[in-house]
C-alpha cells in the first residue's frame, strides 16, 4: 500500500488524496464537487456523531429535523444572510414538471426555516430555553473542492437554541465551544484555537461568531 502513496514531502496535496483512496474512506462522485463516503469513512462519521450526540444530550439538547428545501423569501428577509449565501446557493425552480411559484434553496444552513418554526413554538419565557440540534446534510456550491475538507454537499450538525437572556445565550456558546474543543483535541487529535472570529470571518448575519 505504501508504494501507491505519494511521499508527503514530495506533494502534500497528492499525499492527502492518496491516503484517502488507500484507506477507502471516500471516492469522487459523478457529480463534480461531491464525494461518495465509503463504509470506512462513514464509520468514522458514525463515531463522531455517536460521541458528540451523547455530549449534546447530556447538556439537555434534543434532536429534530427540518426540511432540506427552504423558500427563497426566508433568505430575502435578511440582507446579510442572503448576501453571504447567495454565491454558494443551489436553487430549485421546477418541481413536478412545472415552474415553482417561489424558488427553493437547497439548505446551505437552516437558520431561517428553524427560526420561522421557533416563532410559533416560543410564546413566552416559560418556553425557554429551547435547545435543539439537527444532524443533516447541507449543500454549498463550492468552486474549489477537496475530499472531506471542502465539498459541495457535506454532513454536519447544527445546534439552534433560544434563551431568555443574552447572558444565558453566551453561557450556551461557551459550553458548546468547549465540547467542540475537547472532542477535536482529545478524540480527533486536531489542535484548536478557540475564540471569537474576526468580523471578516464571522457567519453571515451574525453579531458575533
Amino acid at each position: 500500500m505504501a508504494q501507491k502513496i505519494t511521499p508527503r514531502s514530495e506533494d502534500f496535496s497528492r499525499w492527502y488524496t492518496d491516503v484517502i483512496a488507500a484507506a477507502e474512506l471516500a471516492d469522487y462522485s459523478p457529480v463534480k464537487g461531491c464525494m461518495v463516503i465509503r463504509p470506512n469513512g462513514f464509520a468514522v462519521w458514525e463515531n463522531i456523531q455517536r460521541i458528540l450526540d451523547a455530549e449534546f444530550k447530556a447538556t439537555g439538547h434534543r434532536n429534530a429535523y427540518f426540511p432540506l428545501l427552504i423558500p427563497e423569501s426566508f433568505f430575502r428577509k435578511e440582507a446579510e444572510h442572503v448576501e453571504g449565501f447567495a454565491p454558494e446557493a443551489a436553487v430549485v425552480t421546477h418541481g413536478g414538471g412545472r415552474e415553482l411559484e417561489e424558488p427553493l434553496y437547497i439548505r446551505p444552513t437552516s437558520e431561517t426555516i428553524i427560526w420561522d418554526m421557533y416563532r410559533r413554538w416560543i410564546q413566552s419565557w416559560r418556553d425557554l430555553p429551547l435547545l435543539i440540534n439537527q444532524w443533516c446534510n447541507v449543500l454549498r456550491w463550492e468552486m474549489r473542492t477537496r475530499l472531506f475538507l471542502r465539498t459541495t454537499e457535506f454532513l454536519w450538525q447544527e445546534g439552534h437554541t433560544a434563551h431568555a437572556t443574552e447572558e444565558e445565550a453566551r453561557r450556551e456558546v461557551a459550553l458548546i465551544l468547549e465540547i467542540y474543543r475537547r472532542f477535536l483535541e482529545e478524540c480527533l487529535a486536531i489542535p484548536v484555537l478557540a475564540g471569537r472570529k474576526t468580523d471578516a470571518e464571522k457567519f453571515a448575519g451574525a453579531v458575533e461568531t
